[in-house]
Protein backbone atom coordinates (compact mmCIF):
# COMPACT_ATOMS: atom_id res chain seq x y z
CA UNK A 1 0.00 0.00 0.00
CA UNK A 2 1.34 3.40 -0.84
CA UNK A 3 0.99 5.83 2.01
CA UNK A 4 2.59 9.05 -0.07
CA UNK A 5 2.85 10.53 -3.45
CA UNK A 6 5.35 13.88 -3.94
CA UNK A 7 4.89 15.73 -7.39
CA UNK A 8 7.12 18.25 -8.13
CA UNK A 9 6.24 21.23 -9.76
CA UNK A 10 7.81 24.86 -11.25
CA UNK A 11 5.49 26.99 -9.81
CA UNK A 12 4.65 26.18 -6.02
CA UNK A 13 1.98 28.59 -5.22
CA UNK A 14 -0.08 28.27 -8.34
CA UNK A 15 0.03 24.61 -8.04
CA UNK A 16 -0.82 24.68 -4.35
CA UNK A 17 -3.68 26.90 -4.41
CA UNK A 18 -4.62 24.82 -7.57
CA UNK A 19 -4.43 21.80 -6.08
CA UNK A 20 -6.25 22.96 -3.01
CA UNK A 21 -8.94 23.85 -4.70
CA UNK A 22 -10.07 20.75 -7.14
CA UNK A 23 -9.32 18.36 -4.04
CA UNK A 24 -11.43 20.29 -1.93
CA UNK A 25 -14.59 18.46 -2.83
CA UNK A 26 -12.74 14.98 -2.12
CA UNK A 27 -12.35 16.51 1.49
CA UNK A 28 -8.28 17.30 0.80
CA UNK A 29 -6.69 20.21 2.35
CA UNK A 30 -3.54 21.48 3.03
CA UNK A 31 -1.80 19.81 6.03
CA UNK A 32 1.58 20.80 6.51
CA UNK A 33 3.93 23.25 4.76
CA UNK A 34 7.81 23.10 5.06
CA UNK A 35 10.92 25.34 3.72
CA UNK A 36 14.60 24.95 3.69
CA UNK A 37 14.48 28.44 5.99
CA UNK A 38 12.79 26.42 8.77
CA UNK A 39 14.17 22.67 7.69
CA UNK A 40 17.60 23.22 5.57
CA UNK A 41 17.85 19.04 5.35
CA UNK A 42 14.68 19.47 2.89
CA UNK A 43 15.12 18.39 -0.45
CA UNK A 44 13.67 21.25 -1.83
CA UNK A 45 12.93 24.85 -1.91
CA UNK A 46 9.16 24.29 -0.45
CA UNK A 47 7.16 21.48 -0.05
CA UNK A 48 3.45 21.32 0.85
CA UNK A 49 1.12 17.96 2.43
CA UNK A 50 -2.53 17.72 1.30
CA UNK A 51 -4.61 15.13 2.48
CA UNK A 52 -7.35 14.44 4.11
CA UNK A 53 -8.12 13.54 8.41
CA UNK A 54 -4.90 15.37 9.17
CA UNK A 55 -2.78 12.90 7.40
CA UNK A 56 -0.67 14.53 4.08
CA UNK A 57 -0.48 12.03 1.32
CA UNK A 58 -0.18 14.04 -1.82
CA UNK A 59 2.70 16.06 -1.31
CA UNK A 60 3.76 19.14 -3.98
CA UNK A 61 7.19 19.73 -3.85
CA UNK A 62 8.95 22.90 -5.65
CA UNK A 63 11.18 22.07 -8.72
CA UNK A 64 14.72 23.40 -8.56
CA UNK A 65 14.93 21.45 -12.71
CA UNK A 66 12.73 20.46 -15.48
CA UNK A 67 10.03 18.52 -14.52
CA UNK A 68 8.37 15.40 -15.97
CA UNK A 69 4.59 14.82 -15.50
CA UNK A 70 3.44 11.76 -14.16
CA UNK A 71 0.08 10.59 -13.51
CA UNK A 72 -1.83 10.54 -9.49
CA UNK A 73 -5.53 9.38 -8.97
CA UNK A 74 -7.36 9.62 -5.69
CA UNK A 75 -9.86 8.18 -4.52
CA UNK A 76 -13.27 9.85 -4.49
CA UNK A 77 -15.92 8.58 -1.66
CA UNK A 78 -19.00 9.16 -4.55
CA UNK A 79 -19.38 10.09 -8.46
CA UNK A 80 -20.53 13.18 -7.16
CA UNK A 81 -17.63 14.33 -5.81
CA UNK A 82 -15.91 12.69 -9.21
CA UNK A 83 -17.96 15.61 -10.97
CA UNK A 84 -17.24 18.44 -8.08
CA UNK A 85 -13.40 17.42 -8.34
CA UNK A 86 -14.04 17.98 -12.20
CA UNK A 87 -16.21 21.60 -11.78
CA UNK A 88 -13.34 23.05 -9.02
CA UNK A 89 -10.62 22.31 -11.15
CA UNK A 90 -11.65 24.47 -13.73
CA UNK A 91 -11.99 27.41 -11.43
CA UNK A 92 -8.46 26.36 -10.29
CA UNK A 93 -6.97 26.54 -13.37
CA UNK A 94 -6.50 23.30 -14.48
CA UNK A 95 -6.97 21.68 -18.07
CA UNK A 96 -9.66 19.10 -18.88
CA UNK A 97 -7.81 15.49 -19.64
CA UNK A 98 -11.21 13.45 -19.43
CA UNK A 99 -14.73 14.11 -18.44
CA UNK A 100 -16.39 12.78 -15.15
CA UNK A 101 -17.45 9.46 -16.28
CA UNK A 102 -17.52 5.54 -16.90
CA UNK A 103 -14.14 3.90 -17.89
CA UNK A 104 -15.18 0.01 -18.41
CA UNK A 105 -11.75 -0.61 -19.90
CA UNK A 106 -10.91 -0.91 -16.50
CA UNK A 107 -13.73 -2.21 -14.86
CA UNK A 108 -17.64 -1.61 -14.52
CA UNK A 109 -17.92 0.31 -11.76
CA UNK A 110 -14.87 2.72 -12.71
CA UNK A 111 -15.95 6.62 -12.57
CA UNK A 112 -13.45 8.98 -13.38
CA UNK A 113 -12.08 12.31 -14.05
CA UNK A 114 -8.89 13.59 -15.35
CA UNK A 115 -6.95 16.63 -15.31
CA UNK A 116 -4.39 18.65 -15.94
CA UNK A 117 -1.91 21.02 -14.02
CA UNK A 118 0.30 23.40 -15.42
CA UNK A 119 3.38 21.10 -15.99
CA UNK A 120 0.99 18.72 -17.35
CA UNK A 121 0.60 16.84 -14.81
CA UNK A 122 -2.17 14.38 -14.78
CA UNK A 123 -4.26 14.83 -11.76
CA UNK A 124 -7.69 11.56 -11.71
CA UNK A 125 -10.39 11.25 -9.01
CA UNK A 126 -11.93 7.77 -9.24
CA UNK A 127 -15.00 6.24 -7.59
CA UNK A 128 -14.89 2.61 -7.75
CA UNK A 129 -18.51 1.52 -6.67
CA UNK A 130 -20.23 0.65 -3.61
CA UNK A 131 -18.22 -2.18 -2.68
CA UNK A 132 -15.32 -2.38 -5.13
CA UNK A 133 -11.67 -2.15 -3.71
Amino acid sequence: MIDHVTVPVTDFERALRAYQIALAPLGYELVMSLSQDELPSLPAPRMAGLGVGGKPDLWLRQATGPVTPIHVAVRAPSRAAVDAFYAAAFTAGLRDHGPPGLRRHYHPDYYAAFVLDADDHNLEAVHHGDGAA
